[in-house]
């Protein structure tokens, strides 16, 4: 479908068809590498949600999709997982073109693990204990008890702007793969993408069980928090939303998981290979342009290898290519929005007043081809202490800030003097030694010698304000179901139940 511009138009997606929003508004989608328009997404309304949530509902409700056995349930993320592989390069395509990321890496890593997880949580779905039977307990009598896990209902889905297919399979999957029904909402400037996989995955899910609702957070989210009719949110976005979200979901006493904001500590010990931890924390830190929640944004430098440290990641800074990110070459991409472009300026900005010295980067970079968009030189604040706005703060751009250290106790004292406790990791030849700093470091995910080393089947989420919750896996599945115990008592003789004498003490006599 298009607009009379030419322009196409993506509708909403509501009970197996797509549909126009109640208010008749689509809003422009912009492509952050030109700054021009690209497409125009249906701004949904609290009417739309309504709706999504009652097909979802109706959909739940349906003893066919909610008591479909694991078998078949595996069986249909597998069909889900081919779906998205006979469609990636259309998928990835309108990622890239919305969010900034490179096509090299929305093609081969973003939709990959996209596919991984649904097949991953297939697996899941054949081995996890649905059914536990407890042994038999002396109290309060012989009785066959087993704890049940079943599934929620409709589940709201809240995603962010800067991995909308990676972060939608993250709750999708383990929803699905636990018997849920879903309305997602996207992120506003980045939905074109979540729109198709819908589509897509709607030609093997029973009608209602996938819905979509694009729209504002403030109309859309914020319906969806709130509605006594959804009974869980998922949210990955920043922190202080998060908070938001989660008062809202309390009104309701809705089940709530979130995914927040990171500012990740790197350690780098003097005995680190400096060439591995200078690439490897690049690579944690300008991967999407800084643009992710786990992204390694402090770099802890032992004193004694400090000034080397900092050469040799502005040696490699400067080879980084920054282009479109549709073209082949292209190692990092723009900003997401002109004005997320300001805010990060600003915190290089605020590193300047405070003393840091940027060794390089710092400046807007033109593109040749996209003057129009909105990209960031990458960035290394040198000299910096971790009371500075940039280092603690998140900035969400491609900016390093370098911290010098004298010893290990104080590299994990500035390591978790932070709000957020997403991600950490540590540069060493002394596996044992990282391995005990791994214990003393508060975040979710630590890494050694590498960053972004997110496994399908390993828990991934956050300690303190980086949220709570797990996703991935098993551990994922199990924020998608309920806990009931079911006892069945075997003695049928009045007077030989124990517990029951306590009241009925007449029987005693």
């Amino acid at each position: 479908m298009g607009d009379q511009q030419g322009l196409p138009q993506f509708p909403l997606f509501i009970n197996g068809e797509s549909c126009e929003p109640t208010g008749g508004v689509f809003t422009p989608v912009i492509n952050p590498a030109t700054g021009e328009t690209i497409a125009e997404i249906a701004q949904g309304t609290a009417e739309d949600v309504d709706t999504a949530v009652a097909a979802a509902r109706e959909a739940f409700e349906n003893p066919e999709w909610r008591k479909m056995n694991p078998e078949d349930r595996a069986a249909l993320l597998e069909q889900c997982a081919g779906v998205i592989m006979q469609n990636m390069q259309e998928l990835a395509v309108l990622e890239s073109t919305t969010s900034g990321g490179t096509l090299a890496r929305t093609m081969n890593l973003d939709l990959m693990v996209v596919v991984d997880v649904f097949m991953t949580l297939a697996e899941e779905v054949r081995n996890y204990p649905f059914v536990e039977n407890l042994k038999p307990r002396p109290v309060p009598e012989l009785t066959q008890s087993a704890v049940w896990k079943e599934p929620i209902g409709v589940c709201g889905l809240i995603t962010a702007w800067n991995f909308p297919l990676l972060l939608l399979s993250w709750k999708v999957a383990p929803a699905l793969a636990a018997g849920n029904t879903i309305v997602l909402k996207p992120a506003e400037i980045t939905p074109t993408s979540t729109v198709r996989i819908v589509e897509l995955l709607n030609s093997v899910l029973p009608k209602g069980v996938l819905n979509v609702v694009t729209g504002k957070g403030s109309v859309v989210g914020e319906r969806l928090s709130v509605h006594p009719d959804v009974d869980k949110i998922s949210f990955t976005g920043s922190t202080a939303m998060g908070k938001h979200v989660q008062t809202n979901c309390a009104m309701t006493m809705k089940r709530c998981t979130l995914e927040l904001g990171g500012k990740g500590p790197g350690i780098v010990l003097p005995d680190a290979d400096l060439d591995l931890t200078a690439q490897g924390a690049l690579w944690g830190v300008y991967m999407n342009a800084g643009q992710a929640c786990e992204s390694g944004t402090r770099l802890l430098v032992h004193e004694d290898v400090y000034d080397e440290m900092v050469d040799k990641l502005v040696a490699l800074s400067g080879k980084i290519i920054l282009g479109n990110p549709i073209e082949p070459a292209t190692g990092m991409g723009p900003m997401s929005t002109e004005a997320h472009f300001n805010t990060v300026m600003d915190y290089i900005q605020s590193a300047r007043d405070e003393g840091a010295r940027i060794a390089c980067g710092g400046e807007r970079a033109v593109v040749e081809g996209c003057e129009g968009g909105f990209f960031v030189e990458p960035t290394i604040i040198a000299d910096a202490t971790n009371d500075m706005k940039a280092a603690r703060e998140e900035i969400f751009g491609p900016v390093l800030c370098v911290i010098k250290y004298s010893s290990v106790e104080e590299a994990l004292a500035i390591a978790n003097d932070t709000e957020y406790g997403l991600s950490a990791g540590i540069w060493t030849r002394d596996l044992v030694l990282a391995q005990e700093m791994a214990r003393d470091l508060r975040a979710g995910s630590v890494w050694i010698n590498d960053w972004h080393m997110i496994r399908t089947d390993a828990p991934f989420g956050g300690y303190k304000q980086s949220g709570y919750g797990r996703e991935f896996g098993k551990y994922s599945l199990d924020s998608y179901l309920e806990t009931k115990a079911v006892n069945i008592a075997f003695q049928r003789d009045p007077m030989a139940k124990p517990m029951q004498t306590l009241l009925h003490t007449h029987l005693l006599g």
